[in-house]
């Protein structure tokens, strides 16, 4: 079974497949960096305090903000 779900949700190891980005006045920031609709995203770490995240996507390992993380929503199997 598939779920939608924030970015920011995921925890360290899992992945998904970025969906869509919620309304979001910087997904033009977010397409520039290779977050593309389709495209596989795995959570790698959390900050302790949990902010920044960090993630692997389109071949290449980058920090974002929680804020800009939460406004990511990604598909996974339950």
């Amino acid at each position: 079974m598939k779920m939608t779900i924030k970015l920011s949700e995921l925890k360290p190891g899992q992945s998904g497949i970025i969906k869509e980005f919620g309304t979001s006045d910087i997904h033009i920031k977010l397409l520039e960096m290779g977050f593309i609709p389709g495209e596989k995203i795995v959570m790698e770490q959390i900050a302790p305090l949990g902010d920044p995240v960090s993630v692997t996507v389109a071949g290449y390992q980058l920090s974002l903000r929680l804020e800009e993380a939460e406004k990511i929503l990604i598909e996974i199997n339950n």
